[in-house]
């Protein structure tokens, strides 16, 4: 995985950066699990997901509800990545775990 300037710099200006590294390396995990593998800008751009996803659940903000059928041609292994990462970082609503897997779809096209 390689991390851009950007996303470092994300990282390093992070109010949770421990926990945003924790979910880094536990995203790329899964990821390698399923063999797929984001590109530079697609790890910056689900680096600044992460984040946010991090501050939502802290301040207990939420996004607006998503329809999951909008999510059905969404593969398997790109929801169950989703599902974990989003169940790890906490208490946060399904709805987040379609948003998310759009990344992982994205990156398995790679």
């Amino acid at each position: 995985m390689k991390v851009s300037q950007e996303a470092q710099q994300m990282i390093d200006a992070s109010a949770h950066k421990n926990q945003l590294k924790e979910m880094i390396a536990y995203t790329n995990q899964l990821m390698k699990e399923y063999n797929i593998e984001a590109t530079e800008l697609q790890w910056t751009i689900l680096i600044n997901h992460l984040n946010e996803m991090i501050r939502r659940e802290k301040s207990q903000e939420r996004i607006p509800q998503v329809d999951p059928e909008m999510f059905a041609e969404v593969s398997a292994e790109a929801l169950s990545i989703a599902e974990a990462v989003t169940r790890k970082i906490g208490e946060l609503p399904i709805d987040e775990k379609y948003v998310l897997s759009i990344h992982f779809e994205s990156a398995k096209q790679n």
